[in-house]
């Protein structure tokens, strides 16, 4: 074999001329790790004249974060020098001449010149490769999603956050234009929650609607995120003009999912064809997912703290309701044993004066029952109600009282079922909203009331409300409509936009209260000049169950003779009681407690009704009371009372209650409707336990 052969002085120039025509980045560094010689690409790559890199200690182009790191390295590579090619993973970042970084990959090997021991360093940039480049890609946009999770945190106000979310999206994607939209409580259009537009303001109230010929309804309809690439030619869905001829080349909107549904569409638009990638797609989903999360965590806090507020209140207006009813019950109790005297009815001018009385007083019980309505602790008497009859009969009512300029219409499905509601409270619930359609229209609009089986389950709705198991009641007006502040707040307990003395804030709230005890969920879609939609979701009644006939029953006439022991740890309640008794005809032995009443039990006397308040003070409560008599007892009945109790709040098709509560203040007719009707349901209880004859 020929051994090449060169003269002597060629050899020099042949190194030098390779080293420098050598297309890598070279350094040749000693053991003490300085820089011997740089070709020319090695100053190119790092920002220096080749020559200026010899004689520098190779240190200098380490990042200083990293320069504990790389003297390890170095040491351990002194040690134990050995070939590295490149493609062995091994990448690092330089520090250029300038102070900027450059991604690289290094190849070593040892060189042994002579006496002295030195390393062959091959540096490429690999800033160019599109793995690198995607890599910096995706870590930038990790660090913007780490930048808005930190606000996430920090913030509780979910419209700092979309302008933060937006502002940060905009500048990772380096586009024009980012926004949020949500879409309105009556999904039929977005609103822009947010926008970011560079080099101008952002917008204000820009709405868009939702359906599949708009981008955001398309982007709704597919649930996934869609990826305009050409305005021009888009042709899936219709653009308006400021899109088509807009300086926006591109688009890419991604759907944001809320507990399954779509909420709304994060947007992202620039004027630089073929901006949008798989990359994009992943960074804004992510964005996307992390603003819905916080939207549900401030809606979450928000119902937490209303929940709360609403828990103080009822724990407030229970104790009020449980003093004032009984109070109720003693003015309004002698106001009507006043009525009946013949000095009174002798004296119209008297008995004018009772009459005005005992409706002040009947208005100061139905503020008590609104109390405890909106704080969702009045005592409910739920059973099947025919919505189609309720809907036709408040028609006819309100066509009488609304006035001519307002027109009242009924439509009620034919295969609507029966609720499973109150039905007087469900009437006062509809005839408040009723009330407050009537004021939006000052000058005349149109009042539909209708009725069908639930066909879509609403956000929000809870688990026991599914498509097909409830009752969807539906009042919509043409009236001035609500603005979205004023939306916010209708709910709200002595919230009101009416006149001073024109309303007390607490009809709406009353509603909320009503509908959410009832185990059931209720929709608003209102917008200024829209009118007002609100949509009452009630369970369906049970088949076995059948309507019960409406309309006032008369006062039982069937007591005279009843033996009844009365419990009322008030006096003045207990001597109205006692009279009412009295002149129902009945023989009453009363006590102050339940235990005096015990005892009275315990000696054999006899009683076919124990009539006691649930609420005795100090001792042994009603509940207790009704228990231990019916043990001594069994046969005998319990019919108890409350102006307010957690006994009556509690009631529900789940938890029915055990005995027959009648809720004060009442009158001389119903306490004789109570026990007749609490005497008749234990009579048919024994007939249907009797053996039959024969």
């Amino acid at each position: 074999m020929l051994e090449p052969t060169f003269a002597p002085d060629l050899d020099a120039t042949m190194f030098r001329g390779v080293f420098d025509a050598y297309p890598e980045a070279v350094l040749l560094v000693d053991d003490k790790g300085v820089i011997v010689l740089a070709n020319p690409a090695a100053g190119a790559l790092l920002g220096y004249e080749a020559e200026g890199l010899a004689g520098r200690k190779v240190d200098m182009l380490v990042p200083p974060r990293a320069a504990a790191r790389h003297e390890g390295l170095r040491q351990g590579y002194t040690h134990a020098p050995r070939a590295r090619p490149m493609g062995t993973d091994l990448e690092l970042t330089a520090l250029r001449a300038d102070g900027s970084e450059v991604m690289v990959e290094i190849a070593l090997s040892p060189l042994q010149a002579g006496s002295r021991q030195l390393v062959v360093a091959s540096l490429r940039g690999i800033g160019a490769y599109p793995r690198v480049q995607r890599a910096i890609r995706q870590a930038r946009y990790n660090d913007y999603i780490a930048q808005v999770g930190r606000v996430a945190v920090d913030t509780r106000d979910p419209q700092e956050l979309a302008s933060c979310a937006v502002a940060f999206a905009a500048q990772a994607l380096e586009v024009e234009v980012v926004s949020v939209w949500l879409l309105e409580p009556g999904r039929l259009e977005f609103r822009a929650a947010s926008i970011f537009a560079s080099g101008s303001e952002p917008q204000g109230s820009a709405t868009m609607a939702n359906r599949p010929d708009t981008l955001l309804g398309y982007v709704a309809a597919r649930r996934e995120p869609v990826l305009v690439s050409n305005f021009a030619r888009e042709n899936r869905f219709k653009l308006g003009p400021d899109m088509r001829q807009g300086k926006a080349q591109c688009a890419l909107a991604v759907p944001m999912i809320d507990d399954g549904r779509v909420i709304g569409v994060l947007l992202a638009s620039s004027g630089k064809a073929g901006r949008f990638g798989d990359d994009e797609k992943g960074f804004v989903a992510a964005l996307a997912n992390l603003v819905v999360t916080s939207l549900q965590r401030a809606h979450t806090e928000a119902q937490l703290a209303h929940a709360q507020r609403m828990e103080s209140v009822g724990q407030l207006t229970g104790g009020i309701a449980h003093d004032f009813n009984n109070l109720l019950t003693v003015i309004q109790g002698n106001l009507q044993i006043l009525a009946d005297q013949p000095e009174i009815t002798a004296q119209p001018l008297l008995g004018q004066m009772v009459s005005a009385a005992a409706r002040a007083g009947q208005r100061g019980a139905d503020l008590t029952s609104k109390l405890l309505a909106f704080s969702r602790r009045q005592a409910l008497a739920a059973g099947p109600v025919d919505v189609g009859i309720l809907l036709h009969s408040l028609a006819d009512m309100l066509r009488r009282t609304l006035g001519e300029h307002i027109a009242v219409h009924v439509h009620a499905d034919a295969h609507c079922p029966a609720c499973h509601a109150d039905a007087g409270q469900l009437e006062s619930a509809l005839l408040n909203i009723a009330v407050n359609s009537r004021d939006a229209m000052p000058e005349g609009g149109t009042l539909s009331l209708a009725c069908a089986p639930c066909r879509e389950v609403p956000a929000g709705m809870p688990e026991k409300l599914v498509a097909g198991a409830c009752v969807a009641i539906t009042i919509s007006d043409t009236g001035l409509g609500m603005s979205p502040a004023v939306l916010d707040r209708a709910f709200e307990p002595f919230f009101t936009t009416k006149p001073a003395g024109k309303g007390t804030g607490l009809g709406l709230s009353t509603v909320y209260g009503f509908i959410k005890q009832s185990g059931g969920h209720l929709t608003v879609d209102s917008s200024p000049g829209t009118g007002t939609r609100i949509t009452l979701f009630l369970p369906v009644a049970q088949p076995a169950q059948v309507p019960a006939p409406r309309g006032d029953m008369q006062a039982a006439t069937a007591l005279a003779g009843a033996r009844i022991l009365m419990v009322e740890d008030d006096a003045g309640v207990r001597s109205v009681a006692l009279a009412f008794l009295a002149a129902l005809g009945c023989h009453v032995a009363s006590c102050a407690n339940g235990e005096a009443a015990l005892a009275q039990l315990r000696r054999g006397d006899r009683f076919d009704l124990v009539f006691s308040d649930i609420t005795l003070g100090d001792g042994m409560n009603g509940l207790t009371l009704a228990e231990r008599a019916h043990a001594l007892a069994p046969h005998m009945t319990v019919l108890l009372t409350s102006g307010y109790s957690r006994y009556l709040a509690a009631e529900s098709p789940d938890h029915p209650q055990q005995w027959p509560v009648l809720r004060k203040p009442y009158s001389r007719e119903q306490l004789g409707l109570a026990c007749t009707q609490a005497l008749a349901a234990t009579a048919a209880r024994a007939a249907r336990a009797a053996p039959p004859p024969g």
